[in-house]
């Protein structure tokens, strides 16, 4: 679906970051959004946002088994 621009201001406002970056208005305009929305982002406290990622840690049994060199030279096929 179209985005049809219809304030003034906006289009103002579209135009003059089109120009600085040197990028057509809907690029300009793709650009604010990303912007915003990594800004919006960045505003959901960390806990929260690390919270699907702790349960998939979570999920992983636990094998009882060291995490020492001696695991990760075996992991790496060292010897």
């Amino acid at each position: 679906m179209p985005l049809n621009i219809r304030s003034k201001e906006v289009n103002r406002l579209a135009e003059k970051l089109a120009s600085r970056a040197r990028v057509s208005k809907t690029e300009a305009v793709r650009i604010a959004l990303v912007n915003e929305l990594e800004r919006q982002e960045r505003r959901i406290p960390l806990a929260e946002r690390l919270r699907p990622l702790l349960e998939r840690v979570d999920a992983v049994p636990n094998t009882g088994l060291p995490a020492d060199k001696a695991f990760f030279d075996d992991l790496n096929g060292q010897p």
